[in-house]
């Protein structure tokens, strides 16, 4: 540990020198390459969808006015469509407002109510309430996800505005996330039909598939035998599609989008039990406790291992793990990212892990930082690991997190990128450094 630190010190006292020696060369340097500045680079920013924004949310990449047109507009021009089934009764858009006692000209960005605040600080399950607009758990239903009734076209047609507004800018990339929960045999079906149908595809967007770790609810409400159940629902319908693309044609096109494996809950969760030689094998995980985060991480490694070998021998892409990791929590979490990830999202428990610090220096695995998102649920902004990070070399870069809880503004990652700049006075090579490492760290391929 004592070296660890005496190392990091050391790194960030270079780079301190760096800055005294050479930190007007580097302005002069990039003022010399023509028709380029950090507004026409290429960047990127997930999973919201902003550089390469590497990190968002397909639920929250929309800014909350955005939304609150998009519904707008539904209850404008789509007021008698049945958008909904309560207790085997059928729903139109109409009567879900009623039952709320709402219209159109009571909605406003405040009634909404879909913006982190202070209230979301350490409480996870605030910040999780707070994708229900207007607190209701139906609207997030009818409005943002993709398996409703309506068949998810609203929640398609606005991640297509957001792409649309992405493809406008030309030099920002996203990479999305789309929930993939392991309840049932259909929902890469579902999804893979939801993308084709509605057309959700682009080239400025890949996705992330995102997998909640909530096997202890499905298993509490007996919708899952054992973990292995759920370990099935995820990867086999990628193995079969992976093998008979033919008779999976819309699973195997979508899967052209997708560029790995995203692991999403709440960290910061107790855990009962600790994953050694001794841990029952998936099949035989029945009790209504969760696995920990290190089992979870490590069956989607060992799964993701053998796809990737069919995948390669049939001529495919191969997919990455890129999961949350080091949000909150036990630092051993980042252990178990740093063996089998690729990048992860957050890491702010590496400021308390020098030794976990220095590894992820060494082997340059990417952390793709969201600090305004950070400030809102589980650190305040100026004690971010990311500026003192960075300085240390190592790879990190940022991203939107949600731009529907986290910014304001109309371009989510241009936000992210210029209250940093303020805040921790970063020059314009500080940010376009961060704007590669965003591009290095995402999923595009290298011809892109």
């Amino acid at each position: 540990k004592s070296f660890c630190y005496r190392r990091l010190q050391y790194l960030s006292s270079r780079f301190q020198m760096h800055v005294l020696l050479n930190g007007g060369g580097g302005l002069a340097a990039q003022k010399k390459v023509p028709h380029r500045d950090f507004y026409n680079i290429r960047k990127g920013g997930g999973p919201g969808l902003g550089g390469v924004d590497t990190h968002i949310h397909g639920g929250g990449g929309m800014n909350q006015k955005h939304l609150l047109r998009f519904i707008k507009r539904a209850m404008k021009k789509h007021l008698d469509e049945i958008v909904h089934v309560e207790k085997g009764k059928e729903q139109t858009l109409k009567e879900v407002f009623e039952t709320m006692n709402l219209t159109a000209y009571d909605l406003s960005v405040d009634t909404l109510d879909v913006h982190a605040d202070r209230n979301t600080f350490h409480r996870f399950d605030k910040f999780n309430a707070k994708y229900n607009p207007i607190g209701e758990s139906i609207l997030r239903e009818i409005f943002i996800k993709t398996d409703n009734r309506v068949s998810g076209k609203w929640g398609g047609g606005i991640i297509k505005e957001v792409m649309a507004d992405l493809e406008e800018s030309k030099y920002q990339n996203a990479e999305g996330g789309g929930a993939i929960y392991g309840r049932a045999r259909d929902e890469w079906a579902k999804l893979a039909r939801w993308a084709g149908g509605g057309g959700v595809h682009s080239n400025n967007v890949r996705w992330l598939v995102q997998v909640p770790r909530l096997f202890d609810v499905y298993r509490t409400k007996g919708q899952l035998a054992n973990f292995q159940e759920m370990l099935e629902n995820i990867f086999l319908p990628l193995y079969e599609a992976t093998l008979h693309p033919a008779q999976h044609p819309e699973l195997h096109l979508f899967l052209e989008h997708v560029d790995g494996f995203d692991s999403v809950d709440d960290e910061s969760k107790p855990e009962h039990h600790i994953f050694n030689l001794d841990s029952p094998l998936p099949g035989n995980w029945v009790e209504e406790d969760n696995p920990p985060y290190s089992y979870y991480l490590y069956y989607m490694y060992a799964n993701m291992t053998v796809l990737n070998h069919l995948r390669r021998g049939g001529g495919f892409h191969t997919f990455v793990l890129r999961p949350h990791c080091g949000e909150a929590g036990p630092v051993h979490g980042g252990g178990a990212g740093f063996m089998v990830s690729e990048n992860i999202s957050h890491g702010l428990l590496l400021r308390k892990a020098p030794v976990l610090q220095y590894l992820y220096y060494l082997a340059q695995i990417g952390g793709g930082g969201a600090p305004l998102s950070n400030n809102s649920l589980f650190l305040s902004y100026h004690r971010n690991p990311l500026r003192g990070g960075g300085s240390r070399g190592l790879m990190v870069s940022l991203s939107t997190d949600d731009p529907l809880q986290f910014q304001g503004g109309g371009e989510p990652l241009m936000e992210e990128y210029s209250i940093a700049t303020q805040v921790w006075k970063l020059s314009s090579c500080d940010m376009c450094e961060l704007a590669r490492n965003s591009v290095l760290m995402s999923g595009f391929s290298h011809k892109v």
